[in-house]
């Protein structure tokens, strides 16, 4: 089992590696910025759906969340 540094550490070398580090960084400040479930997202994903089905199903939610 991994220690939470260690978690941290190599969460942020993973996206760097695919975002690239200005990616990374302003990915990191949204998570941070707007409350997010990650389980109960990841949860509500229909792995058929195509990307933009996804899309679409996350601007949906994301018009919820402001108009609460």
């Amino acid at each position: 089992m991994m220690t939470d540094t260690e978690i941290r550490t190599k969460g942020v070398q993973i996206l760097a590696k695919y975002l690239g580090d200005i990616e990374m960084e302003r990915f990191i400040a949204l998570i941070q910025r707007e409350p997010f479930d990650y389980t109960r997202w990841r949860a509500a994903i229909d792995t058929n759906d195509d990307i933009e089905t996804i899309s679409q199903k996350a601007m949906q939610l994301r018009g919820q969340r402001v108009k609460i």
